[in-house]
């Protein structure tokens, strides 16, 4: 069977090793350790000239690394992709290799709140400008686009407001003015959603989330081009190091072979808990991309297979209410991050976005009673049951 007759379910468990090669083991080896020997001098020689393909040092390339790495690629159907020590570390090897001093950088109207501080260092340190857009029309992206723009980044569903942006439209304005299109994918995954196939040309993740999903790793990929994703990998994350432990590499190999059952799940559990939620008397608002009276639903259903385990919530009142709400959870933890097994919320304004100064966040949409909930793999019935008794101290 050829690989790209494989569906993703089976991709997520055997894409990128061979077990042959590596003396039948079913799983991928751990390959810990820094550095490899060379037969001889000449060898090791060719090596760092790269005029001979093999191992050198495990932060220019690891067996357990390149594993993951080919698997992403194929989930991704991109050319290649890099393993990172951390989703910011794969976000800042990508602005830095895509930009110089002078760049502007075009992006989605919310982003997380370490890429907003990234792109205002980025600004204040090497001259690198940036600029948000609803990319809600044609007509509004081109207006923000300037002959000094290099890059345009997109989260989608945008953290934390779960907005979508239209993959297919922007990648086509990035296609006519020669701009790539660099999409964080971490919200979705690649098994609800694949950029590269609206014609996006960089993906990011943050691996820590939806691909490891128990947990236990921080870690990043990006997937795109092979010409990107040499230059990425002979410059920034070369020379900068930010780079995936082996082992990392090899836990994520473990949780991915699960991410499409865990998704179906997540997806599952969050379409009946925002409807709880919508339907509840003390609920302002809920963002989620499954209702389907969503303004955005032909977007949705064009490029996200299910709408995913995130929800996004305003209580009536403020952040007074909102961390009374948290405070008086008990089976759901109070926690940054997602994608996990234990669902998880957190207060954007104070937690992942406080380094957004206030006129900012709101703009973007995030008001001091908006909460996030990563919903997890509980029994459902326990979830929504934590839920209804915290609200129910606000009677």
């Amino acid at each position: 069977m050829e690989g790209n007759e494989k569906r993703i379910e089976t991709k997520c468990i055997h894409s990128g090793y061979d077990s042959q090669l590596y003396n039948g083991s079913l799983i991928p080896p751990l390959f810990q350790t820094a550095t490899f020997t060379f037969s001889s001098a000449e060898e090791g020689a060719r090596r760092f000239a790269s005029e001979e393909a093999g191992y050198v040092y495990s932060r220019l390339g690891n067996p357990t690394v390149e594993i993951l790495e080919k698997r992403m690629a194929e989930l991704e159907g991109a050319e290649a992709a890099l393993a990172f020590g951390s989703g910011m570390a794969a976000v800042s090897s990508v602005l830095m290799t895509l930009t110089k001093a002078g760049d502007h950088i075009l992006c989605s109207q919310g982003v997380y709140g370490c890429t907003y501080g990234l792109l205002h260092l980025l600004e204040e340190k090497y001259q690198i400008s940036h600029q948000f857009s609803t990319m809600s029309s044609r007509e509004e992206l081109m207006s923000c686009i300037t002959p000094e723009t290099t890059c345009i980044y997109i989260e989608t569903p945008i953290n934390p407001t779960l907005d979508i942006v239209d993959l297919e439209m922007v990648a086509a304005i990035g296609k006519e003015k020669q701009i790539p299109v660099v999409v964080d994918n971490t919200f979705c995954s690649p098994y609800l959603q694949n950029p590269i196939s609206f014609g996006c040309d960089i993906v990011i993740h943050s691996a820590t989330k939806y691909l490891c999903g128990h947990g236990d790793v921080i870690a990043g990929i990006v997937a795109g081009k092979k010409v990107w994703m040499d230059d990425i990998a002979r410059h920034t994350r070369k020379d900068i190091g930010g780079i995936i432990s082996p082992f990392d590499a090899w836990l994520l190999l473990r949780g991915i072979k699960t991410l499409a059952i865990r998704l179906d799940r997540h997806s599952q559990q969050a379409t009946i808990l925002a409807e709880f939620l919508r339907n509840h008397e003390k609920i302002e608002q809920v963002y989620y991309p499954g209702f389907a009276d969503h303004p955005q639903a032909k977007i949705i259903a064009k490029q996200m297979k299910q709408p995913g385990g995130l929800i996004s919530f305003k209580i009536k009142g403020g952040q007074k209410e909102a961390q009374a709400l948290m405070n008086h959870l008990s089976l759901i933890k109070v926690a940054v991050s997602l994608g996990d097994a234990e669902t998880l919320i957190q207060h954007p304004a104070t937690m992942t976005h406080a380094v957004v100064p206030k006129e900012e966040r709101e703009k973007m949409g995030i008001g001091d009673n908006l909460l996030r909930l990563s919903v997890g793999l509980e029994a459902i019935e326990d979830i929504k049951a934590d839920l209804s008794e915290a609200l129910n101290q606000f009677k």
